[in-house]
């Protein structure tokens, strides 16, 4: 394997709320002001603990979140956390009749993954798993390599049961997955909001029908909230609410058929009060379109069928029956019930597979069945961390068993609700709904608001106060968890030590290389293929060797960072785009790349797993523009970085330089900004998720494509975008060029969330000094208190291309990277002739 100079450790640092972000250093040297948290010596010296096992949670349900909760209160040292999720929000079922309704808006009723995998220092992998091989330990999942496990908890809820109603997966929406139903409940309600603001009375009073399939718990709330809501819309407008309707169908004889007949009989007299059309005793045999065409996605309305021969027309159907589990559950061969749900024993169990643990809705206790009901999902989550716990440190499990009878509070959309235990049955009553509205903010806030912890004694500590601010509940738990630490700490190292190295001092030098072995089980899954690779990953030679075409220049650049995330396939896949983009700066294609890579300290096992995910990553990008991997060094380290050495071909006639812009061409910016604020948010647990999973979709991006645009419409001069932030690269540009540039602040593209972040503080450590470095720019007092201003120094990781074009080319050059993808790309300036300042950037609002 080739050999390049070994990276530089870099250590994080912290200044109030500047944060080290995963940017270029310059020189290798901290910011100014910071100080190291620990020095560099001191932290090679130390012993460590490396990663032993693996403690995969898929599905971010109320189950996980609890248990994500506690585990970051209380780390397994070596026990490596992992949380594959299809959502960055998971929806807290409790709330989610009411955000329906219009009580709650969505961070109320949503739980933020992001920031709750990071306080509890877990990978968060965003993908959908797609099978499950309980042999080999390992998850499969839709754009991933498989994840590998040594035990496993499952809380991934259920999915819509296999409909066999003619019409029905054609026409109807199900409610099951809730984040998809969601999308199609807010495009109604913008339509109707839409309606109700149109001038035209008589088309904002036309009436709404709805149908919903289900007289079970679910079916009745989905009707009551649907109800409130519209009935809220229109009266906002003093319109008539009465115009819209509801149909419930229902086969059996009586609603809520699992809950006691006082309830059954409250609930149908509500209904009859709020205008619902009830079908008792109906069952739906079909759903038409009155299009006739079932390859329409979206007909006018909908005829659901009766078997009494009974015909409902429908602008929409929601289908709220019975749920079932992903098919690919009983698949794997793990024990599961009739409907495909994981049997567990009294420890949440797998009966078939102890290490397997289940939790949920996806989950049936053997011994003690019980409704699928969210209030049991949140129940199971103290158990279940307590004894995932025990199993990763090869201690006895402890039982659980749910209650037989529970506190049921059903909201009734409109601000009032009814409590009902067993043969007890109120409401509906506001203070009831008070209640209920108390308690559900209160289990919302154990995920909100979360403060970074520090390592202390062994055990996470919350900074500034922060462990205070969530109250009882959460200094209960603290104290619960300390006592049951105090117990383990003894106990932990005689169950984790036997599989340890012998020696828990990491070594430096050549000593710090990955093992032979490991990277012999890697390579041996990367195939080479390109024949312009005299020597690459299939040889043991010291030295790549690649075939130079005739008339080519070699273009070369090199770049490392520490990991900006926690999912080594991801980080694979941004580094690569970003070490690619100062190729397609150049106007050069990319033929090949070297990587260098630090592993967390772990066992033999482990580092393979994590080595394989990074680089899969590497190469599912050099694919995709035809270039491949030829070679790298790997060395482990205290924490995850990548780096890539990149090769590529262009004609030297060809090649874009930085200094190649003229009077009068535009700036074109590929990507919006934001990257470094979002970040540094981020590691203080601030961010949101939405916000993080935008980033990283425009970190993903290649510019193989904008390359080849921007060719094709004249680029005069390109560079890209990363560390030195807007500014800096742009002013590099000017002074290269001998010109000056003016830049309109008001149409820089920026991500979601990043003006928020700006305005609350968080800015890179990499800011400051880029702002400081920005000499050549020229900006008035308004304008540099515009809100965008600070922008202009926020470092950025697989940044967008700068670019300028001709006048008569930038309008026709942006039009057509719009159509290939670069949805934000922006128009952002002009260059112009120097005054008597000399080569300048002006800033404007």
């Amino acid at each position: 394997m080739p050999s390049p100079f070994q990276p530089e450790s870099v250590v994080q640092f912290q200044h109030s709320q500047q944060v080290l972000c995963h940017h270029k250093m310059v020189c290798g040297l901290p910011p100014s002001g910071t100080v190291p948290s620990t020095p560099k010596s001191t932290m090679m010296q130390a012993p460590i603990t490396p990663i032993v096992r693996d403690l995969v949670l898929l599905g971010g349900g109320h189950s996980h979140a609890i248990a994500l909760k506690l585990l970051g209160m209380n780390p397994i040292p070596g026990v490596r956390l992992t949380l594959i999720t299809d959502v960055y929000h998971t929806p807290y079922s409790g709330m989610l009749p009411g955000y329906v309704a219009g009580l709650y808006d969505y961070d109320e009723c949503h739980i933020d993954l992001r920031p709750l995998c990071q306080f509890a220092q877990t990978r968060m992998i965003v993908d959908q798993a797609i099978a499950l091989d309980p042999e080999r330990n390992q998850i499969h999942c839709a754009n991933h390599p498989p994840i590998s496990f040594d035990f496993l908890s499952v809380d991934i809820g259920s999915t819509p049961a296999s409909v066999t109603v003619p019409g029905a997966k054609e026409y109807a929406i199900p409610v099951k997955p809730i984040s998809q139903f969601l999308t199609y409940w807010e495009t109604l309600v913008q339509e109707v909001e839409q309606y109700v603001l149109c001038t035209d009375k008589s088309t904002s009073q036309s009436p709404l029908h709805l149908g919903i399939v289900g007289g079970g718990a679910g079916g009745v709330e989905l009707a009551l909230a649907i109800q409130a809501r519209l009935t809220r819309i229109r009266s906002a407008h003093a319109l008539d609410s009465s115009v819209d309707q509801i149909h419930l169908f229902h086969r059996g004889a009586e609603l809520l058929p699992e809950r006691h007949p006082k309830l059954r009989r409250l609930f149908q007299k509500l209904m009859g009060d709020r205008d619902i059309h009830l079908h008792l005793n109906e069952e739906v045999v079909a759903i038409t379109s009155t299009s006739g065409e079932s390859n329409q996605p979206e007909p006018s309305t909908y005829q659901v069928m009766g078997r009494s021969g009974a015909q409902v027309e429908c602008d929409r159907v929601f289908w709220v029956t019975s749920a079932a589990a992903a098919p690919w559950i009983a698949q794997s061969g793990i024990a599961t019930d009739d409907r495909g749900f994981i049997q567990v024993n009294d420890n949440l169990q797998s009966v078939s597979h102890p290490h397997i643990f289940a939790a949920g809705d996806i989950a049936t206790m053997v011994n003690y069945p019980r409704p699928k009901a969210g209030v049991f999902a949140v129940r199971q989550g103290q158990p279940l961390h307590d004894n995932l716990r025990r199993a990763v440190q090869n201690q006895p499990l402890r039982p659980f068993q749910p209650q037989k009878e529970f506190l049921i509070l059903v909201g009734t959309g409109e601000e009032s609700a009814i409590a009902s235990r067993g043969r007890f049955t109120v409401g509906p009553m506001k203070r009831l709904w008070q209640w209920k509205d108390h308690i559900d903010r209160q289990f919302m806030q154990r995920f909100t608001n979360l403060t970074p912890m520090k390592l202390e004694g062994g055990r996470r500590k919350a900074e500034g106060g922060g462990r205070k601010a969530e109250g009882g509940g959460r200094r209960a738990e603290g104290r619960k968890q300390k006592a049951e630490g105090r117990r383990q700490k003894a106990e932990i190292q005689n169950s984790l030590t036997p599989s340890l190295p012998h020696s828990l001092t990491p070594c430096a030098g050549c000593a710090s290389k990955v093992s032979k072995s490991v990277l012999q089980q890697v390579l041996t899954q990367l195939q080479p293929s390109s024949s312009s690779i005299l020597i690459g990953l299939g040889a043991a030679d010291d030295a790549a060797v690649i075939q130079v075409p005739p008339d080519m220049a070699l273009v070369q650049t090199v770049d490392y960072f520490r990991a900006l995330l926690n999912d080594p396939f991801l980080v694979g896949q941004i580094t690569t785009q970003h070490c690619l983009n100062d190729l397609y700066a150049m106007g050069a294609i990319p033929h090949s790349a070297l990587a260098i890579a630090t592993l967390p300290y772990a066992l033999p096992a482990k580092l393979e797993s994590t080595l394989h995910l990074l680089l899969a990553g590497v190469i599912t990008e050099l694919s995709a523009v035809g270039a491949e991997l030829i070679g790298g060094h790997t060395v482990e380290g205290p924490e995850l970085g990548l780096g890539l050495s990149c090769n590529g071909f262009a004609h030297p006639e060809k090649l874009w330089r930085k200094g190649g812009m003229q009077p009068g061409d535009q700036l074109i910016l590929t990507k919006p900004l934001g990257i470094g604020t979002l970040f540094a948010a981020d590691m203080q647990l601030r961010a949101k998720g939405r916000w993080i999973e935008a980033a990283i979709a425009t970190m993903r991006q290649s510019h193989h494509a904008a390359m080849n645009c921007l060719r094709q419409h004249g680029t005069t001069a390109c560079t890209d975008i990363t560390g030195f932030g807007l500014a800096g690269h742009l002013l590099e540009m000017v002074q290269a060029a001998n010109l000056s540039v003016e830049l309109q602040l008001d149409a820089l593209p920026i991500l979601s969330g990043a003006t928020i972040t700006l305005e609350q503080g968080f800015f890179s450590s990499l800011h400051q000094p880029n702002a400081q470095a920005s000499s050549g720019l020229m900006a008035s007092a308004d304008i540099t208190a515009h809100p965008f201003y600070p922008i202009l120094f926020d470092p950025q990781t697989s940044g967008g291309l700068l670019a300028t074009v001709p006048l008569e080319q930038s309008s026709a050059c942006l039009q057509q990277l719009r159509q290939l993808g670069y949805t934000s790309s922006q128009t952002i300036g002009k260059v112009v002739k120097n005054t008597t300042s000399g080569p300048s950037l002006y800033c404007y609002g």
